[in-house]
């Protein structure tokens, strides 16, 4: 199966997708503020540079996509027809990226909490941010 758009079109495509300041960031950076919550972004001291960084709770959040950390059971998350190996082995990459991170985090004691982009769809949004408030407190 060949790819529907040219391949200028496919890289500039790929170069808009944002690894910071996402929508689904974005909107739990909102909420927290709103509940009194201040934090850090994406703290570069820390391994993986956590999208959000909650000294005072000594807590992190990751907010991760669905698509780019292989959110296994997930209906956004759907490996590629084309170059399918490539993408599993970037895919899996990035899990065990994930893994090794979350595990130097745990060790030096930080609390780690990971959103999926799919847990803040409008039918699950206020169940996932309800959550987080509990996990926070």
């Amino acid at each position: 199966m060949t790819d529907v758009h040219d391949k200028k079109t496919r890289s500039y495509n790929m170069s808009q997708i944002k690894g910071k300041d996402t929508k689904p960031e974005i909107l739990i950076r909102k909420f927290l503020f709103s509940k009194g919550f201040r934090f850090r972004l994406h703290d570069k001291k820390l391994p993986g540079k956590p999208d959000i960084v909650l000294p005072k709770y000594k807590t992190i959040i990751f907010v991760h996509g669905c698509f780019w950390h292989g959110h296994e059971g997930c209906k956004y998350f759907v490996v590629p027809k084309t170059r399918t190996e490539w993408w599993l082995n970037k895919l899996n990459i990035n899990k065990q990226k994930d893994d090794e991170n979350f595990s130097k985090l745990s060790i030096i004691g930080w609390k780690i909490i990971v959103i999926f982009e799919c847990e803040l769809m409008s039918n699950k949004r206020i169940k996932t941010l309800s959550n987080l408030l509990d996990e926070l407190h």
